[in-house]
């Protein structure tokens, strides 16, 4: 659940809470928003496979901390091109943020399910998948709403709660095990009928 708590929320606050936060608060057209956001998923069409298999040929974990890492020193950057209020910085922000969500999201799928055995695969793998969604993804647009009213409309509260996330996806993922070349059938338990 903590491994995937910065890859839901960081997706959601590149995609969607940044569509209110520009128009509302820097006066960006909507147009403009919206094509950075499909140009950003027309890059991760090619991303997310890409990403999964570096770590395919790296190992799930090392593809998963860079991408972390990444996010977690993205989280100002992002805001400042944002601010610019030019087009091309502005897709550039949400294109390298879509990047950055990718190097995560395509290993998950892999290394999650290859966290548990065959017995609990899919029962471990889905309930942490699904319980992030909402403490995450789900809440991250409201909670960075709220901070930004809570601060009069600073972005540092926002880039302060996304470095709390990219920590805890941080500290998630090098307390896990690296799954790559691990035989999964070691880990079944045998058939008892």
């Amino acid at each position: 659940m903590g491994a995937r708590m910065a890859e839901n929320a960081f997706f959601y606050l590149f995609t969607i809470w940044v569509l209110s936060y520009a128009m509302q608060h820097l006066g960006v057209a909507k147009s403009t928003l919206l094509n950075g956001v499909l140009i950003g998923s027309a890059v991760q069409l090619v991303a997310i496979p890409w990403f999964g298999a570096l770590s395919d040929r790296f190992g799930r974990k090392p593809v998963y901390l860079a991408g972390t890492l990444f996010l977690l020193l993205y989280c100002q950057p992002f805001f400042w091109l944002i601010q610019t209020g030019e087009t091309v910085w502005i897709w550039t922000a949400i294109v390298v943020g879509m990047i950055g969500h990718a190097s995560l999201y395509g290993p998950q799928a892999a290394f999650f399910s290859e966290l548990f055995g065959t017995q609990t695969r899919y029962t471990g793998a889905s309930l942490g998948y699904q319980l992030a969604a909402p403490f995450s993804g789900g809440l991250a647009p409201l909670i960075a709403s709220w901070l930004l009213v809570w601060s009069g409309g600073s972005t540092w509260p926002i880039v302060a709660y996304m470095a709390v996330l990219a920590g805890i996806t941080l500290v998630s993922i090098l307390l896990a095990a690296e799954t790559r070349n691990t035989d999964l059938r070691d880990r079944a338990v045998p058939n008892r009928s």
